[in-house]
């Protein structure tokens, strides 16, 4: 039980720590210091709620709906070339963001955005559902229940020493030129993962 809750764990960490757009959005929050506990705890309980749905057997159920498919494909690649161009502004303009806590960004609007990148991005649906689900169709009984837990685990570490250990980057931060570049590396990223999207 205890190397299949390992393997899920180090499974789990394996997908979540790549470079994306939630990711990105974490980071973000984390160096202004907004709402970071809620974001984190929103991300990791997604990626639990998933997780779950795929060791429970839903996910053959999603990797056969081809229209379901290409409708999240289509919303997510359209949000994350939205969310991309939103950066290049800020990075045209870094003056107006600063690494210090302003309260820029309500916590109605962070969740919204931070839901937007959970649930309309195909890739997280791919990742937790059915790769992780179907890996957890090698275990069974409590060994399955224990590799989702391992899954589960490893959001949570990764999501809250994401957006906690952001505030170590402060003082590199401190300047406009940082964030220029942060946002440009994020508009990037949500361009690349746009076109990855709808090929």
């Amino acid at each position: 039980m205890l190397s299949a809750g390992l393997s899920g764990f180090l499974l789990g960490g394996s997908l979540i720590i790549a470079i994306g757009a939630q990711n990105a959005f974490i980071l973000r929050q984390g160096l202004l210091r907004e709402h970071v506990f809620v974001l984190c705890l929103i991300c990791s309980l997604s990626d639990a709620l998933l997780i779950a749905l795929g060791v429970g057997g839903f996910g053959t159920l999603i990797a056969t709906s081809a229209t379901a498919i290409r409708l999240v494909t289509w919303a997510g690649a359209a949000f994350l070339t939205v969310y991309g161009l939103i950066a290049l502004r800020r990075a045209w303009n870094p003056g107006a963001m600063t690494a210090k806590r302003s309260g820029g960004t309500s916590l109605a609007k962070a969740v919204a955005t931070c839901l937007s990148f959970t649930f309309l991005n195909p890739h997280v649906y791919l990742d937790t559902v059915v790769l992780v689900g179907g890996i957890s169709a090698g275990f069974e009984g409590i060994a399955r229940l224990a590799f989702g837990i391992g899954a589960v685990s490893a959001s949570f570490v990764w999501f809250y020493a994401l957006g906690y250990g952001a505030r170590l980057l402060q003082p590199l931060f401190a300047r406009p030129q940082a964030w220029r570049v942060l946002d440009v590396a994020i508009a990037i990223v949500m361009f690349a993962l746009a076109i990855t999207l709808l090929r």
